[in-house]
């Protein structure tokens, strides 16, 4: 399939589920990620969701104590990352996205830890987005960060189209086992506890 086929397939697989179905099926994913043990991260790049993309639970963003939660904004052809200073300081924004208004967070060598939606990803850890390139133009500058790529167990193939400069995940996670990639240690170690296959 090409990209454009494949998405075009992805949406139609999504179509099959309810809206309860896709949101246990969040929770699934949501559960794996807190039972990673990444919380010793200093700095951690969330993301707000799509009506189609898996829902990252509240509990995600409330459990970091000192640390930077940081969530992307939509200006113009690019993703700027915003600290996160609340709920309260979300507004609507590109494609009905909620995004931050607070303030902007340039030391992308600080990003520790990036979780990372897509339409679809594979066990090389490729990724394929929704067209725009706002993420392929994003990940290069993050070159410390631990990537992982969150989807529905419907968006993971054996291998979907990629391209030579694509930046791979780390790690995909999709409510069934944790899909360790081809990269298999952390980039910074010392910064996490471990890897725990929920």
């Amino acid at each position: 399939m090409t990209k454009n086929e494949l998405r075009k397939y992805i949406r139609m697989e999504k179509c099959k589920y309810s809206d309860g179905e896709l949101a246990e099926m969040s929770d699934r994913v949501v559960a794996q990620l807190l039972g990673m043990k990444f919380f010793s991260a200093k700095v951690v790049l969330l993301y707000c969701p799509l009506a189609d993309e898996v829902w990252l639970d509240e509990s995600l963003f409330v459990n970091w104590d000192d640390h930077k939660v940081l969530l992307p904004k939509v200006v113009g052809d690019d993703l700027e990352l915003r600290i996160f200073d609340g709920f309260d300081s979300l507004e609507k924004g590109a494609f009905g996205i909620l995004e931050p208004v607070g303030e902007m967070f340039t030391d992308y060598d600080a990003v520790d830890f990036v979780v990372v939606p897509g339409m679809a990803f594979d066990k090389a850890g490729h990724r394929l987005g929704r067209g725009k390139g706002y993420y392929d133009r994003l990940l290069p500058r993050l070159r410390n960060a631990y990537k992982i790529g969150v989807c529905f167990p419907f968006q993971f193939f054996d291998e979907i189209p990629s391209e030579p400069h694509d930046v791979r995940m780390d790690c995909v996670v999709c409510g069934g086992l944790l899909r360790q990639t081809v990269r298999q240690k952390f980039p910074k170690p010392e910064v996490f506890d471990s890897i725990v296959v929920a």
